[in-house]
């Protein structure tokens, strides 16, 4: 029963540390992937602005010729 004991000991040790000496790389890993999503949704915002602010700018200069043309 020792034997077992000693089996299952040794077993927990290594995960135990197979998991401290991976959760830097994968805390690494998500605060990178964090980062990424974070960068890709402000260019998504600022084409977004973009897209947007030409509509309104259109919609302006086709106002102003509408009334330049009436009167």
């Amino acid at each position: 029963m020792t034997d077992f004991s000693q089996a299952v000991t040794d077993a927990v040790s290594q995960i135990n540390s197979l998991v401290v000496g991976s959760s830097p790389a994968m805390s690494l890993a998500s605060q990178y992937q964090t980062q990424g999503f974070n960068t890709t949704m402000a260019a998504m915002n600022a084409v977004h602005s973009q897209q947007q602010s030409c509509i309104v700018h259109q919609t302006a200069t086709v106002e102003n010729v509408i009334k330049m043309l009436r009167s």
